[in-house]
């Protein structure tokens, strides 16, 4: 019998402390996102960094692009010190980046890391010298920098160069492919300076962003070949809705089954007035559903078919999950492990019973014609059977006191 390949180990050797999260080094993969507030709103800006981190992103990403957003950093970052969150703040740079963080020296420290783009820092004769003039203030306060390519913003400069020397090729090369090397190259050039500037390879993640999933997955491996760098991974203008979420994790899935990524983002368009927290609930998903991260109670919910008429499990599957996810945050505190808890809502006899089996708490409700009856698994084996109008409100609570028996004091005590 083959062995089920299980997932690389993380390619970089190289830990990156951004304040009080360490990516690479062989740390867990770290879920970051972004706001789409103006920073310089105080209120709304800290409180989307709040729910943002509330729902479990560990770093957060924050535009500074002109002077009163990066004068707002600095009380940005003391009113989430105030109310207990601590998650580190990035400035995403461009343009003018050395320019505001010379002149607002307390916006510089309060950061945790600065986003430079290598191909808009800076123009022509401009380029080196304001690149350097970053990277030297990150070392002077000693802050981390991701050098982020993107291939909607790329070094023309650099483009040109290959592509005239790609022309004068017995057999040039697909132009995508010189695209994608440009990509690759121009965040390790801008690397390579950095350390030469006296920013130390602890200091440095790369990333190199695109919005097709296989010119993304060719650049990352591209990448991870040539370097030992941290790497941030995602994939750029993602798009909205089911469109965005499938094109991220079929792109960071195969990276990171590879053994490539230390930190993602799951770049969504929100929905007009939507919830920005989905992004960060979709890169937990797909690091869980990986088996790389836990981070809430599984529920594997039966489809439904034409055994399944009945919309019980639907509505129960739906309860136990937003149940779940309300709770988490107190659970988190209470019931330490609880986030490893699987539960298993199923349709019908087919595979209810079976999968229930493989849960740790599980219900096989019945299907169309079955007996209407509801056996209950726990640990592997049948411990009741629900029946009648509560049945819903039985299986919540018999979960309820399954958390507290394996997670709760009592549980933790006996284990020590």
């Amino acid at each position: 019998m083959s062995e089920i390949a299980g997932p690389a180990a993380r390619h970089s050797t190289v830990g990156v402390r951004v304040g009080n999260v360490v990516v690479g080094g062989g740390a867990p993969i770290v879920v970051q996102s972004m706001t789409n507030t103006d920073t310089a709103d105080i209120d709304g800006t800290v409180a989307q960094v709040a729910a943002l981190a509330r729902q479990g992103s560990e770093i957060v990403r924050i535009t500074v692009d002109r002077d009163e957003a990066a004068a707002a950093v600095p009380r940005i970052r003391e009113r989430l010190d105030r109310i207990g969150v601590e998650v580190p703040l990035v400035g995403d740079f461009h343009y003018i980046g050395h320019k505001l963080l010379a002149d607002h020296p307390a916006c510089a420290e309060a950061l945790a890391k600065y986003r430079i783009n290598p191909g808009n820092v800076g123009f022509k004769e401009k380029r080196d010298r304001q690149f350097g003039a970053i990277v030297e203030l990150a070392a002077r306060h000693d802050k981390a920098v991701r050098i982020g390519a993107n291939w909607g913003s790329l070094d023309q400069e650099l483009l040109t160069h290959l592509m005239d020397a790609n022309s004068r090729l017995p057999v040039p090369l697909d132009a995508r492919a010189i695209t994608r090397e440009a990509l690759v190259q121009s965040a390790l050039l801008s690397a390579e300076r950095a350390e030469e500037i006296g920013l130390p390879r602890n200091r440095i993640i790369l990333s190199a962003k695109v919005s097709n999933v296989q010119d993304l997955i060719a650049c990352y491996r591209d990448l991870a070949r040539r370097s030992d760098y941290a790497v941030h991974l995602g994939l750029t203008e993602a798009g909205m809705g089911s469109k965005g979420i499938v094109a991220s994790s079929a792109a960071l899935g195969i990276l990171l089954q590879e053994g490539i990524g230390d930190t993602i983002r799951v770049s969504l368009t929100p929905e007009p007035g939507g919830d920005r927290t989905l992004e960060v609930k979709v890169a937990q998903e797909i690091l869980q559903t990986m088996g790389f991260r836990t981070f809430v109670p599984l529920v594997a919910a039966c489809p439904g078919c034409g055994r399944t008429t009945s919309t019980v499990f639907q509505e129960l599957a739906r309860d136990i999950q937003d149940w779940i996810q309300v709770s988490m945050p107190a659970w988190k505190r209470t019931y330490p492990g609880v986030e490893n808890l699987n539960v298993a809502v199923m349709g019908c006899i087919v595979n209810g019973p079976g999968e229930s089996k493989h849960a740790d708490i599980g219900i096989s409700l019945p299907g169309t014609g079955e007996t209407p009856t509801a056996p209950v698994f726990i640990d592997g084996r049948k411990a009741m059977t629900l029946r009648g109008p509560t049945l819903a409100q039985d299986f919540k609570a018999l979960v309820g006191d399954y958390i507290e028996r394996r997670y709760g004091v009592g549980a933790q005590d006996a284990a020590e």
